[in-house]
């Protein structure tokens, strides 16, 4: 598990920190303020490699470098397989590399990185390890399985090897096969969906076209369609494939385990950013409980711990009912005169998805519409103003009037200051 992560003049601000929960931590902020960042941190702290080094694919998962003219510095904290593992790590600017410790690094159980963009990539302790000569990771296996978007689709090769066969070949394999595989997939499916009227079941294998060999898997929707996954929603894609890489990882890792003679892993990480792309409201409403629930039914026994950035305020409130400050963690970013600053918030309930927005989490002033906003104040100003007659304030409750809805709190105070004021 993931304790501890310390940048010094490395990202957006001169210095981050964060001490992680060791079940779900929520990371938010404005864009551009270093969540995805963060996130690529937290993978390379525990596997020592950037994502877009292993795959050139990749538009996310870049390389990081310090700050132009500084000593850029990364320590880490990590629970590894029977102890704490604790280094710090520096820039060399000539190799343009990070430094490492000789050996074989501590195993930090199995890594798993969803990225915004919907690429993926696992570090498998039973399959991916290295160790470390004068500075430099001297790879003795594969260092990660990194896909891109179309690898987790179509298939991972490198070098004349397959890596994976992909989501469409895999999943109709396994519907054939109807083994341990189609059982465990259709389970994560059942879990990952939005509710009981809206579940995610596996339909009949069928064709893409004349010219196209391949069976291709289908979601049966809830108007009785059996909908190829190639042409499903963006947000069923995306939690179709979030399925397909956490099934596909596990068996991996266990059929990895077992070929060495090893127990699997007894510790999970999963980093995923924008936990809520492309999703409906109500799938937006479910899906942090529902990913913390589903490697508890994959793994049965693993301790796994959940790192998502979020943009969403569906996302902060459907974890109210489950936050616990003992095991989890809030993180939030923001821009205070002109720097970057990182903090670790209370969390505390807010009871309204509405009442994020306003939050220390999206730092809106309000959760209506800009315009409305602004017409708000000016019709608080309004009031506030000596000599307003009675036709200005007429004219302005008639652009209300249009606007906001007729049980809107503020249509409310409007007339009834009106009315103690005698400007009726």
């Amino acid at each position: 598990m993931l304790k501890e992560l310390k940048l010094t003049h490395v990202g957006p601000a001169p210095s981050m920190e964060l001490e992680f929960g060791e079940r779900l931590n929520l990371i938010t902020g404005d864009n551009g303020l270093g969540k995805s960042f963060l996130l690529d941190i937290a993978w390379w702290s525990l596997t020592r490699k950037w994502p877009a080094e292993l795959n050139s694919r990749l538009t996310v998962g870049k390389k990081v470098r310090p700050h132009a003219k500084q000593e850029g510095e990364i320590s880490f904290c990590f629970t590894a397989k029977s102890k704490d593992e604790t280094y710090t790590s520096n820039y060399q600017p000539r190799e343009e590399a990070w430094t490492g410790r000789s050996g074989r690094p501590a195993n930090p159980g199995l890594v798993l990185y969803a990225m915004s963009d919907g690429s993926f990539a696992v570090w498998d302790p039973a399959r991916n390890y290295w160790q470390t000569k004068n500075d430099v990771d001297v790879q003795e296996r594969r260092p990660a399985f990194v896909f891109s978007p179309a690898d987790v689709w179509d298939g991972l090769e490198d070098d004349g090897s397959v890596l994976c066969n992909g989501l469409i070949q895999d999943w109709a394999t396994w519907q054939k096969e109807d083994g341990e595989a189609f059982k465990l997939l259709k389970k994560v499916l059942k879990v990952l969906s939005p509710n009981a009227k809206e579940a995610m079941v596996p339909g009949k294998l069928g064709k893409l076209s004349l010219d196209d060999v391949r069976d291709i898997p289908s979601i049966t929707m809830p108007y009785k369609q059996d909908v190829l996954v190639l042409h499903a929603s963006s947000g069923m894609r995306r939690v179709i494939a979030l399925a397909y890489f956490l099934v596909w990882a596990w068996l991996e890792h266990r059929k990895a385990a077992e070929h060495l003679g090893e127990e699997p892993t007894h510790q999970v990480v999963f980093l995923i950013d924008e936990v809520e792309s492309h999703l409906h409201p109500s799938w937006q409403r479910t899906i942090v409980p529902a990913l913390l629930k589903v490697m508890k039914e994959l793994t049965s026994r693993p301790d796994v711990q959940l790192v998502t950035a979020t943009h969403s305020p569906l996302i902060m409130a459907s974890v109210e009912p489950l936050f616990d400050e003992g095991k989890d963690a809030w993180f939030d970013l923001d821009l205070e005169k002109g720097d970057v600053v990182l903090r670790k918030r209370p969390f505390v309930p807010m009871g309204d998805v509405s009442n994020w927005l306003t939050s220390e989490a999206f730092d809106l002033p309000s959760a209506r519409a800009a315009p409305n906003e602004t017409l708000i104040q000016k019709a608080a100003d309004l009031l506030g103003k000596k000599g307003v007659t009675t036709d200005e304030l007429d004219a302005m409750e008639q652009k209300l009037v249009k606007v906001l809805n007729p049980t809107d709190d503020f249509l409310f105070n409007w007339r009834y200051i009106r009315k103690t004021k005698g400007l009726q």
